[in-house]
C-alpha cells in the first residue's frame, strides 16, 4: 500500500511537471488589449507596444477637401489644396490625453496629414496652401491630426482621392480596396521624445478584429499583431536607427494586395 501511495504521488508530480505552461517562443504579440514582452537580454530595453486609450475623440470634426478634385488633370505643378473644416481647430495644441503630455508633440498645434503616394506626410497647419509637385498620378490621403501627430480616424475626418499633375499619363487606381498608410513615427527624435514613441497608421475599406484583418506591425525584428485601430505608444526603442514595418494582412494572417499594404521606414533616436 506505501509503495501504491508513493507511485500515484510521483506520477502526479510529473503530471504537474508536464502541464506547466510554457514561455511563448514566437515573436508575434497580440497588442489588442494586453500586452506581453519578448524575453530579452539582461541590460536591454524590453520592446512594448502599448494602446493609447485616454486620447480626444473630437467625435464630430470633419474634413472635407474641395480641390483638386477627384479624377482631375490638372496641367499646372502648382497645386492648389483646399480644405473645409468643422468643429476642430488647426494650429491649437491638444492638450488632453496622456500622449500630450509624454509624446512628440508639434509646437504648432493640431494640423492635416497629407500623404501623397504614401510617402511621408507633410503636416498642413492652415486650411489652403499651394504645393509644387512633379508630374505623376497621385493618390492622396488627408486626414486631422492631434498636436502629437495620432489621426483623428472616424468616417468624415479624411478624404482619400486620386488626381494627375502635369504631362503625367492619368491613372485610375481602385481606391475600394482595402489599403494601408503610414504615419507615424517620423525623423529623429530627441531627449525626453525618446522615451513614448507613437505609432500611428491610418485604414481605408477596412476595419481590424481579432477573427478578421489584422496590421502586423515589426519593430527591430520584433514582430506586434494589431487588432484594434487606434494608436500605440512604442516603449523601449533604443537610441540610434529603428526600422519599423507594417503589413495589412487578412484573417489568415496573410498578406493583402495592395501597392500600399506593406511598408518600411526608419527613424532615428538620440540622446539631445
Amino acid at each position: 500500500m506505501k509503495n501504491y501511495i508513493l507511485a500515484a504521488a510521483a506520477a502526479a508530480v510529473l503530471c504537474a511537471c508536464e502541464s506547466t505552461p510554457k514561455e511563448p517562443s514566437d515573436k508575434m504579440i497580440d497588442t489588442s488589449d494586453v500586452i506581453i514582452n519578448d524575453s530579452t537580454s539582461l541590460g536591454v530595453k524590453q520592446l512594448e507596444l502599448v494602446p493609447l486609450e485616454d486620447s480626444p475623440e473630437f467625435s464630430d470634426a470633419i474634413l472635407e477637401l474641395n480641390t483638386p478634385a477627384e479624377g482631375s488633370v490638372l496641367k499646372s505643378n502648382n497645386v492648389k489644396f483646399s480644405y473645409e473644416i468643422k468643429n476642430y481647430e488647426l494650429a491649437k495644441p491638444t492638450v488632453e490625453g496622456s500622449c500630450a503630455i509624454s509624446c512628440a508633440n508639434s509646437d504648432k498645434g493640431q494640423h492635416i496629414h497629407l500623404i501623397l503616394n504614401n510617402a511621408p506626410y507633410q503636416a498642413k497647419y492652415n486650411s489652403s496652401f499651394t504645393d509644387t509637385l512633379p508630374d505623376g498620378h497621385y493618390i492622396a490621403l488627408s486626414f486631422l491630426s492631434r498636436s502629437y501627430h495620432e489621426s483623428i480616424k472616424h468616417f468624415g475626418a479624411s478624404d482619400l482621392r486620386q488626381f494627375t499633375v502635369g504631362k503625367a499619363t492619368p491613372e485610375k487606381a481602385d481606391l475600394s480596396k482595402p489599403m494601408l498608410f503610414y504615419s507615424r513615427p517620423k525623423g529623429e527624435y530627441k531627449g525626453k521624445d525618446t522615451a513614448n514613441v507613437l505609432l500611428d497608421f491610418f485604414l481605408a475599406n477596412t476595419t481590424l478584429e481579432e477573427n478578421g484583418n489584422k496590421v502586423r506591425a515589426t519593430i527591430n525584428g520584433k514582430s506586434f499583431l494589431i487588432t484594434n485601430w487606434k494608436g500605440y505608444v512604442i516603449k523601449g526603442l533604443p537610441l540610434g536607427t529603428s526600422t519599423i514595418k507594417l503589413e495589412l494582412l487578412d484573417a489568415a494572417e496573410k498578406p493583402i494586395p495592395g501597392k500600399y499594404n506593406v511598408v518600411e521606414r526608419t527613424i532615428t533616436l538620440v540622446k539631445e
